[in-house]
C-alpha cells in the first residue's frame, strides 16, 4: 500500500511540474496584453467561422474557409476581391454535400492554372478516424471552384491545415493523435507532443514529421525548400528542410512566438503572418459560450531571424479567437474560429 501511495504521489508531482513548466506558459494566462490596432479596421461579413484565408497574389482575390462549428450546418468557401470593394460571393457550390471546410491552400501550376485544396471533416468536426478528406478544386473565373476529387489516406488522422505542393500532392497537419478517452485529455491538457504532419505524394500518404504539441497551421517558403508548422501548445513555429523529390521533412530550427499560433500565411517578402490565441483558456471559454470574449492576435514572424512583431491585438470583441492572418499590399486580413466576419485593416 505504501509503495502505491508513493507512486501516486510521484505521478501527481510530475503532473504538477508539467503544468508549471509547460501548460501555464503555453496557456498565456500570466501574459500581460496591450491592445494594438493597425490603422482603420472594418468587419467584412462572410459566414460563420472564418477559419482560414489565402490570397491569390497575382489577382488579389481572397479565399475564405467558413464553417459553423456550433450548429454543424454545411460550410463553404467564399471569395472577395481586395481591389474591388466589399462584395463577397460563395465559390464552393460544387463542393460535396457534406462539406465542413477547415484549412485551405492555393496551388498555382507552371502554366498559371490553379487549384484550391481544402481540409473537409466530412461527418462534421471532431469526429473519429476516417471521416476526413482533402477536397481538390479547380479554380475558374471569379474564383469559382469545380470539384476534382476527394483524397483520404491512413495518415490523414486529424487534419487541421493543408499545404498544396502539386496538382494532387499535399502536406497536412494532424493536430491530435487521440480523439477520445483518457489519452485525448492528457494530450490536450498536458501539451503532449503527439501530433504530426502527413504527406500525400499523389499516390500514397505517410507521416513525415512527429513529436509536435498540437500541429496546426502549415505553409512553405517561396522556393519550396522550407516548410513552416505552427505548434500551438508550445507557442512556437517549427521550420523544416524539405526534400523536394521525396517530400520528406527534416527539423531545422524553431522560433518562440508570443501567442498560441494557428494558421500561417506567407507574404510577398517571405515573412510569416500568423493568427493566434494569446490566452488559450479565454479561447476555450469562447468556444463554449459565444458571449465570452477571446483576444484576437495577429503577428508577423521573420523565418530567418525569428523576430516577431504584433500587428493586431484586439480585446474588445471586434474579433474573437483569431485563427489566421494574411498580409497583401499593405492590407491585413484576420479571420476567426467562430466569428462570421473578417477584419480588413489598412496598415499604411
Amino acid at each position: 500500500m505504501r509503495n502505491i501511495l508513493i507512486i501516486l504521489g510521484l505521478i501527481i508531482l510530475a503532473a504538477l511540474a508539467r503544468m508549471a513548466i509547460v501548460i501555464i506558459p503555453a496557456s498565456g494566462m500570466m501574459a500581460e496584453l496591450t491592445p494594438v490596432t493597425p490603422g482603420q479596421c472594418t468587419a467584412l461579413d462572410i459566414g460563420p467561422g472564418t477559419e482560414d484565408i489565402t490570397v491569390n497574389p497575382a489577382s488579389g482575390l481572397v479565399f475564405v474557409s467558413s464553417d459553423d462549428r456550433r450548429t454543424g450546418e454545411r460550410g463553404g468557401i467564399y471569395a472577395f476581391d481586395l481591389n474591388q470593394g466589399d462584395s463577397v460571393w460563395e465559390v464552393s457550390g460544387d463542393a460535396p454535400a457534406d462539406f465542413h471546410p477547415h484549412g485551405i491552400s492555393l496551388w498555382t501550376g507552371a502554366d498559371g492554372s490553379q487549384r484550391l485544396f481544402v481540409i473537409n471533416h466530412r461527418a462534421g468536426f471532431d469526429t473519429a478516424d476516417g471521416a476526413h478528406a482533402v477536397e481538390i478544386f479547380d479554380v475558374g473565373e471569379n474564383g469559382m471552384l469545380s470539384h476534382v476529387e476527394s483524397i483520404s489516406h491512413e495518415a490523414l488522422l486529424s487534419p487541421n491545415d493543408v499545404l498544396a505542393v502539386g496538382p494532387r500532392s499535399f502536406y497536412a497537419t494532424n493536430d491530435r493523435a487521440y480523439h477520445s478517452g483518457i489519452m485525448a485529455s492528457l494530450e490536450a491538457y498536458f501539451g503532449l507532443p503527439l501530433s504530426s504532419v502527413s504527406y500525400f505524394d499523389g499516390t500514397d500518404g505517410d507521416m513525415v514529421a512527429h513529436g509536435i504539441a498540437y500541429a496546426n497551421g502549415i505553409n512553405i517558403s517561396a522556393d519550396g525548400s522550407e516548410v513552416y508548422v505552427s505548434e500551438l501548445l508550445a507557442r512556437r513555429v517549427r521550420v523544416y528542410d524539405r526534400d523536394v523529390e521525396s517530400g520528406q521533412l527534416t527539423a531545422n530550427r524553431a522560433f518562440a512566438v508570443p501567442t498560441a499560433p494557428d494558421n500561417i500565411e506567407v507574404d510577398e517578402r517571405g515573412d510569416l503572418w500568423i493568427g493566434g490565441h494569446p490566452r488559450i483558456f479565454d479561447f476555450v471559454a469562447h468556444a463554449a459560450d459565444a458571449s465570452a470574449m477571446a483576444p484576437a492576435h495577429a503577428i508577423r514572424l521573420n523565418p530567418l531571424t525569428g523576430e516577431t512583431e504584433t500587428a493586431l491585438l484586439a480585446m474588445d470583441g471586434s474579433l474573437n479567437a483569431s485563427s489566421v492572418a494574411a498580409m497583401r499590399d499593405g492590407v491585413l486580413l484576420v479571420g476567426a474560429v467562430f466569428d462570421g466576419h473578417v477584419l480588413v485593416c489598412g496598415t499604411d
